[in-house]
Parts: C-alpha cells; sequence; structure tokens
C-alpha cells in the first residue's frame, strides 16, 4: 500500500507547479517509491533515487521524498537540501564498506539532511562522510550499525576556513563512533550539537583539533551505554589548535570514561550529569572507571554549581575557573 501523502508536501507540490519560473528550472525536486530516475524529478513525474534527483536539482534547491522508501546512497558535490517530511520514512541503505551520504561540495555550499533513517547493517563505513563543504545541517535524523562512523566531518588539510556542523534532534546508535571531527588544514570546526541521543556505541564524540581550532557546543543530550569515551578529546599544544567543549543539560550514563580530555581542551560545564558507576563489561565492571580523565598537557574545566558529577575526576584536570553560583 502506498504510503499517503502528507498535506505538506502537497503543499508545496502545487506552489511548485503554479510558480512562475522557467520550466528548466529544478528549485525543489521530488522522489518516490514508485519514480522512475527517467523522469524530471517534478512532483508529477518523480525521480526513483536520491543520486538523480540531486543531480538535477539546482544548487542551493530541495529533494523531498513524497513516500516511504529507500532511496539510495548519494555523493554531494553542491549546496543543497534533502529532506522528508514527517510521516515519510526516507531510508538510505549501503553496501559493505559504503557510505550513505558522502559530501564533497564547496567552501561556501550548505548541505542540509533533514529526516533521513540512515542504517549501515552491520557492514557500510559511513553514514554521513563530509570532506570538504562550508556548512553541515544534520536534522531529525536517525543513523545505526555503522562499521566505523555515522558520522564523520573530516575537511581536507588545504582547506583554510572553518567549516560549521549543525547536528539537531538526531540519534546515533551501535556504531564504533557516532559522531567525529577532525581538522588537519589551517581551517577549524565550528560545531553545535542539541537534542541528541547517542547510545550503545563505541565512542560517542570524538574531537581532533590536529589542525585549525574545534569549538563545540553540546546541549540537552543524552550520551550513555558506550564501550569508550562519551567525549574524547585532543589537540595539539598551540594557541591556534586547542578544543573548546561547552556542555549545557547534558546527562552521561554507564561508559568507562564520561569525558576523555587528552591534550590543549579547555571545557566548560552547566547542568551535566554523570551516573555513578562505569559501564558493566560482561560480568565485571570496568576498572577504575573516570567521569572526567584528564590525559594530556593543558586541560582545563571550568565548572558552575549546576553540575551533578558522581563519578571520579582525574586528579590532573585543571580547574581553569571554579564557579560556585
Amino acid at each position: 500500500m502506498r504510503t499517503q501523502i502528507p498535506l505538506a508536501v502537497l503543499a508545496v507540490a502545487f506552489a511548485c507547479t503554479f510558480a512562475t519560473a522557467p520550466a528548466h528550472a529544478r528549485a525543489r525536486v521530488f522522489v518516490t517509491s514508485y519514480g522512475n530516475d527517467a523522469n524530471p524529478c517534478t512532483f508529477g513525474s518523480p525521480c526513483k533515487t536520491f543520486q538523480q534527483a540531486v543531480n538535477v536539482v539546482d544548487a542551493g534547491g530541495e529533494v523531498t521524498a513524497i513516500d516511504s522508501a529507500g532511496f539510495g546512497p548519494l555523493n554531494i558535490t553542491k549546496a543543497v537540501t534533502i529532506t522528508s517530511p514527517p510521516g515519510i520514512e526516507a531510508s538510505i541503505a549501503v553496501p559493505a564498506g559504503g557510505t550513505a551520504v558522502a559530501i564533497a561540495a564547496g567552501a561556501n555550499d550548505i548541505v542540509t539532511l533533514r529526516g533521513l533513517t540512515l542504517n549501515g547493517a552491520g557492514s557500510g563505513y559511513y553514514g554521513i562522510y563530509l570532506t570538504a563543504g562550508g556548512k553541515l545541517n544534520v536534522i531529525d535524523c536517525f543513523g545505526t550499525n555503522y562499521t566505523l562512523y555515522g558520522i564523520l566531518v573530516e575537511p581536507p588539510a588545504a582547506t583554510a576556513t572553518n567549516t560549521l556542523v549543525l547536528i539537531s534532534n538526531t540519534i546515533v546508535t551501535d556504531t564504533p563512533v557516532a559522531i567525529e571531527l577532525a581538522t588537519y588544514g589551517t581551517g577549524g570546526i565550528q560545531a553545535n550539537f542539541g537534542g541528541l541521543t547517542l547510545d550503545n556505541n563505541g565512542g560517542s564524540i570524538e574531537v581532533f583539533a590536529q589542525g585549525g581550532p574545534i569549538d563545540l557546543t553540546v546541549s540537552n543530550s543524552q550520551i550513555g551505554h558506550n564501550n569508550d569515551s562519551g567525549i574524547y578529546s585532543l589537540g595539539l599544544v598551540n594557541h591556534e589548535n586547542w578544543v573548546s567543549i561547552s556542555l549545557t543539560n547534558v546527562a552521561f550514563g554507564l561508559m568507562p570514561i564520561d569525558i576523555s580530555l587528552n591534550g590543549s581542551t579547555l571545557l566548560s560545564m552547566s547542568h551535566v550529569t554523570q551516573s555513578m558507576s562505569p559501564r558493566p563489561r560482561g560480568t565485571g565492571y570496568y576498572p577504575g572507571g573516570e567521569g572526567i580523565l584528564c590525559a594530556g598537557t593543558y586541560d582545563f574545566i571550568d565548572s558552575d554549581g549546576t553540575n551533578f558529577l558522581t563519578s571520579n575526576i582525574d586528579p590532573g584536570c585543571q580547574f581553569f575557573q571554579l564557579k560556585t553560583y
């Protein structure tokens, strides 16, 4: 049975139908389970796959799924929005060793992924892999069961500008690393995460500032049931390669290390809660589980009086400014 088309999709379709844009313009295109990639990807003649829709849509345009189906992996090289409206499940499965969404866009391009279900099926390498682009928005998405990364943002060494990353209301589970940010060139990463649920991963968030600096804000999120760290950070020892992490209303639970700082990291916390014990493995517990581990040089913590920190804090951690509000 064909999925009922939401009124929001119909409204968009009618707006596009009566628009006065030239006939060749493809500012908004559509995919559906009953489409055909030989079609022009209009609402009346939709395409079958996300890749074909991205191929024909204008730069900065939008690709919308009309019904619930699997629409195939895709490579993105321009600014575009891929969206699945409420009530529609647009899924992307990948072959063994594959990537669901590969992004190599321009330095000023904005790529938005909204409402997608990404399943690695235990053999796909990456859910979302950005190697170039101006900004990545991941909103209301679900990723699971990859063999390497759920989301990897890794601009090339030649990048001299900042890459912006927004991840909102998104779930990543059952993957070795849920989200990783890494810099190797002079450009940095500025990331804003909110409303995340990261569960049963190897590590949930990993940050490597080996080139430009990384500024990460995480709010209103839950991180738990990992086999490794909830947040892992590593910066280089100079003023240009610091990692700055700000946590607000973040809950950690049941893992060997909630937060692992490994050099040149400033951690700010407000309304952060931690579990009372490390995550169990088999019949025992990880020995020496840490709430916060400081294993590098120049790791600082800025903590206010709103945090509920029940696990151990490494005595090697330095309190940059201990506030008692």
